[in-house]
Order: C-alpha cells, then sequence, then structure tokens
C-alpha cells in the first residue's frame, strides 16, 4: 500500500513538473519570438520620434506616451475604488444574500471579454457624458475593466489579516476606521499591490476598449488634455498588422512596438512587485 502511494506521488510530481516545464519553454520561445523580431528596430529615435510617412517609417513615441497616460489613469481610478469596495466587502457589510450576489456579480465580470466593456465605454463615457473618444473616456473604461480584479485582490489581502489584529486594536480604544486605517490596510498592502500588478499588466495590454474609446490609428500630434485622443501600443500594433499598406516596413515596427509594449509592462510591474517587497518586509508577523 505504501509503495502504490509512493508511486501515485512520484507519477504526480512528474506530471506537475513537466506542465511547468511547458509552461516555462513556451514562455521563453514566446519572448525569443518577439525579441529577435523586434530588436532589430529598438533604437533611441524608434522611442523618442513621431511615426513618419504613414507609420512606415519614424518612431512609437506617442503610443508610448498614450499607452502610460491610459494606464495610469485606469489605476487612479479603480484602485482606490476596488480598495473601498473590497474594505466595505470584508469589514462594514453584513454577510447575507445580497452581497452574496454582489461578489457573484463581480467575479462575473471578471471574466466578461474585454470588447464588451469597449462597447459599454462608447456608450456611457463616449456619447452618454460626452466625453468623445479621449484619455479619460479610454481610462474610464480600462479602469472598470480591471475594477473586478483589483476588488477580489484586495478582499483575499484583507482576509488573510487575523482577527485577533482587528480585536486588539478595538480592545485599546480604537474605532473601525482607525483599525482599519492603522492596522489592516498596512498588514495587507503587499497582497493589494498584487492584485494591482495583474490589473496593471492587464490594463496596458487591451486593445478592444481602448479601440472605441480612446485611440486613434494616426496621429501627429501628442496629447494636450484628458479630451485627447492618443495613439496606444496595443492598437498601434493591431493597425500596423492588420490595416498597414506596406507590411514589408510596417510589420518589423510592430514587432518593436510589441516588445516595447512588453518592456513597459514589465518595468510598471517591477515599480509595484519592488513596493509590495518593501512593505512585506516592514511586517512585524
Amino acid at each position: 500500500m505504501i509503495k502504490k502511494r509512493r508511486y501515485k506521488e512520484k507519477i504526480a510530481y512528474w506530471f506537475l513538473t513537466l506542465m511547468a516545464g511547458i509552461i516555462l519553454i513556451s514562455l521563453f520561445i514566446m519572448f525569443y519570438f518577439i525579441i529577435s523580431r523586434g530588436i532589430k528596430v529598438i533604437n533611441w529615435q524608434f522611442l523618442t520620434e513621431m511615426p513618419q510617412k504613414g507609420m512606415t517609417a519614424g518612431g512609437i513615441f506617442p503610443a508610448i506616451l498614450g499607452t502610460l497616460y491610459l494606464t495610469t489613469g485606469a489605476i487612479c481610478f479603480a484602485l482606490p475604488l476596488g480598495v473601498f469596495a473590497a474594505i466595505y466587502l470584508t469589514e462594514y457589510a453584513t454577510q447575507n444574500r445580497l452581497i452574496r450576489t454582489i461578489r457573484l456579480g463581480i467575479n462575473n465580470l471578471a471574466g466578461v471579454p474585454s470588447v464588451v466593456f469597449g462597447l459599454f465605454g462608447l456608450a456611457v463615457f463616449v456619447k452618454f457624458l460626452n466625453f468623445g473618444v479621449s484619455i479619460l473616456s479610454g481610462s474610464l473604461t480600462l479602469g472598470i475593466l480591471i475594477l473586478p480584479t483589483i476588488i477580489r485582490a484586495s478582499e483575499e489581502a484583507l482576509l488573510t489579516v487575523p482577527l485577533t489584529f482587528r480585536e486588539a486594536s478595538l480592545a485599546l480604544g480604537a474605532t473601525k476606521w482607525q483599525t482599519i486605517q492603522k492596522v489592516v490596510l498596512p498588514s495587507s498592502i503587499s497582497g493589494i499591490l498584487t492584485g494591482s500588478i495583474l490589473a496593471i499588466g492587464r490594463a496596458a495590454g487591451e486593445t478592444a476598449p481602448i479601440l472605441f474609446t480612446a485611440a486613434t490609428f494616426y496621429t501627429m500630434r501628442l496629447p494636450n488634455s484628458l479630451f485627447s485622443e492618443v495613439q496606444a501600443l496595443p492598437y498601434h500594433i493591431y493597425a500596423l498588422m492588420t490595416e498597414g499598406t506596406h507590411p514589408e516596413s510596417q510589420v518589423p515596427i510592430a514587432y518593436g512596438a510589441a516588445l516595447v509594449l512588453l518592456g513597459l509592462i514589465l518595468a510598471l510591474d517591477l515599480v509595484a512587485i519592488v513596493l509590495r517587497y518593501r512593505f512585506r518586509r516592514s511586517k512585524k508577523w
């Protein structure tokens, strides 16, 4: 019987090892594919110049700037709202049928295709609120897109804080909000930042939501307000690969833009990871 269990354990171990190896090899192939094709066009001019000759030459600076604007705007909108929603659901709300229904709705929203959020943003922000195709409309749409991820991650982080921490704070005379502000949030911040890392990657890489709400195919001007339309790297890549009329010159630019987008996402994630690490080291438990 013991030999049989050990045999099964070895099979499970090698199966899991094989699956992990396949994932790592696939990831390596993907990185190699993008880097080998994109590195050929990467230089300082490519990163800092405006597009030229109908995007067959020049750089991708407006697309880089537009992606940063949209991602930053989405995080600034979604992160506070998501954290406050998670605080309410875990600390204040009575766990009844209504709250369970809200949680179910949040989980379902996390799986809704991004194009649906794009159509929602078009109907509400672009048309109804009359923000037009702009950074503001795109940021709000992306913010709603990543909101379920932030709420769920923040909830899980808040629930990891031991109940005894809350009880000790309340026993010392602190109010509920003081307990949340001074005890619960500092103890769960690393988990909240983990959700933010996932959200940043998704917001920066989405095409469908900004296709309807923020992105323009080609522009020679940089945005000068929240109501300006922008180029963005995901849509820029899509446009070069599907709508370009000179593929021999535009396809290499698309691979270069893909490599820049990958590097941008990794850089943003690295900042969040460093912050999470510092907060985690500051924990005393």
